[in-house]
């Protein structure tokens, strides 16, 4: 295809492009405000309905009241009392709401007062009804009704109520036009918008086929560079997964080689040790010879002191003895603990469904002395069961238990709180504590291998957290931890309900 077809058909493309997005903009602005007309509309047909729904209501509880009255003029009939009590206090809630309906209308306005003045006279003489009846003056009440039927009042409530009536039923025939007219516009609206974009769409279908060829052809080129990349990925991997094992293996036997001159180390400064001592009764011994006579011999009269530089340099060669000592004995626990990661690291899982909660009071119940000691409590909430490896996560909760334990603050009653929930497939763990805290900043170096933050006041290698959160990666979840100094701190890992090779995620 030459450069200017390109051009050409670029040019289509943007043009096209360009009448749809201004065809889909007036059809989306025009439907919106033809939408909006006729839902409001739609409103006022409603309002109408409801207003004269309204006016009836009214009516038919003053007709009520006038017929119990009448009812319990003549039977004396608690029921009809109690029927036209009924009506007369839903007389004014109704009156109430027609004022609150009507108020768009000023015509309407006008005759709501009416219709208030009117029933306010109707409401008073049922209450004089009422009295006269009470009063067992039925002759009165009797009279009082014949007087209140020639009079107007119910005529001016039904003049009023209709001529209410006739004009929202005027109102509705105007509305339902307005209303039909806002439909019918809306959906020619639509129709000619659904017209235009078949017509744009044709348009693209024409412009596409043309350029159909252009692509096959892109795309036999992609697959024709891209037909090994399966097997480069796969060779890839094999190589990563054994440059993993080599590592493993490398480490392995590194950590087993080196514990052989470690412990050669460990042997001659424990004879040079005893060769010091030795050398230093010596010294002693000849320290105080008699003036005339035989040295003093090994062992004679007990043990001699050393007196001033000879004493002094006894302490300095056994307090470098002590650094040396102190020193293997942190170097045969890093050798031991490198030993543990890379035999964890070949061993294989074996899934099996655990009563978690289960899992984590047995590892509570071993810690529970730690526990009394620091003036620890710890809560488990229910926890949700799982599929997973029980020695792997055995050494992930007791880790994090033993930490939380361990990293309490002196004087302070500790919380410890391990709680658990599910999500899309996912067990979610929460080991929550009120120790310590960690600074934000070392949020990352806590998962760091030997690296440790905050006051190194308490034992350990920096390893365990590095070592959790490798078991959680190969139980394939996460891990994450939230805290803040001096205000505890939340660890999670999130684990897969159920476990199996496919899910497990390898990073070593």
């Amino acid at each position: 295809m030459t450069t200017q077809a390109q051009r050409r058909r670029a040019f289509w493309q943007i043009l096209l492009f360009a009448a749809g997005l201004l065809v889909l903009t007036v059809i989306s602005a025009g439907s919106v405000y033809l939408v909006n007309k006729a839902r409001q509309d739609s409103k006022w047909v409603l309002h109408t309905i409801e207003v004269e729904n309204q006016v009836n209501s009214l009516l038919l509880e003053i007709r009520r009241a006038e017929s119990a009255v009448r009812g319990y003029l003549l039977t004396q009939g608690i029921e009809f009392k109690a029927d036209h009590e009924k009506a007369v206090a839903d007389i004014v809630p109704a009156l109430d709401r027609l004022t609150r309906l009507s108020g768009d209308n000023p015509a309407q306005r006008d005759n709501v007062e009416k219709l208030s003045a009117a029933i306010e006279t109707r409401l008073d003489q049922f209450a004089r009804e009422m009295d006269f009846v009470r009063q067992n003056e039925l002759g009165k009440a009797a009279s009082l009704v014949r007087e209140e039927t020639a009079a107007d009042t119910t005529t001016t409530i039904s003049n009023v109520a209709g001529a209410m009536i006739r004009e929202e039923e005027r109102l509705f025939r105007l509305r339902s036009v307005n209303a039909d007219n806002s439909q019918t516009l809306a959906a020619s609206m639509t129709g000619i918008g659904s017209g235009l974009v078949v017509l744009l769409a044709l348009i693209s279908v024409w412009l596409v086929r043309r350029s159909a060829r252009a692509r096959n052809e892109a795309e036999a080129r992609l697959r024709d560079a891209n037909i090994n990349l399966e097997t480069v990925v796969d060779e890839r991997t094999a190589d990563l997964r054994e440059a993993n094992d080599e590592i493993q293996r490398f480490a392995y036997i590194v950590s087993h080689d080196l514990r052989s001159p470690l412990v050669n180390i460990m042997g001659f400064t424990s004879e040079l040790e005893e060769l010091g001592r030795d050398i230093f009764r010596r010294i002693a011994g000849l320290t105080h010879v008699p003036a005339e006579g035989p040295p003093l011999a090994p062992g004679a009269g007990g043990e001699i002191a050393l007196d001033g530089p000879d004493r002094q340099l006894s302490e300095d060669f056994s307090e470098a003895l002590g650094f040396i000592k102190s020193s293997i004995a942190k170097m045969d626990r890093l050798i031991s603990a490198i030993l543990n990661l890379t035999r964890e690291g070949r061993r294989e899982f074996q899934p099996e469904r655990i009563d978690t909660r289960e899992l984590i009071e047995a590892i509570v119940s071993t810690l529970a002395h730690q526990a009394a000691e620091a003036q620890a409590e710890i809560h488990v909430a229910p926890l949700p069961n799982i599929v997973s490896d029980r020695l792997a996560l055995e050494q992930i909760f007791s880790n994090l238990v033993d930490n939380a334990i361990k990293y309490l603050k002196p004087g302070v009653l500790g919380e410890i709180g391990i709680r658990g929930r599910t999500k899309l497939g996912y067990a979610i763990f929460e080991i929550s504590d009120n120790g310590r805290g960690i600074d934000p900043r070392d949020h990352q170096r806590i998962f760091d291998l030997f690296r440790r933050a905050g006051t190194q006041d308490k034992p350990g290698q920096g390893i365990g957290l590095a070592h959790v959160r490798a078991l959680v990666r190969r139980l394939g979840g996460t891990m994450a931890v939230s805290s803040e100094l001096n205000a505890g701190s939340t660890f999670t890992i999130t684990l897969p309900m159920t476990w199996n090779a496919s899910n497990r995620k390898t990073d070593q």
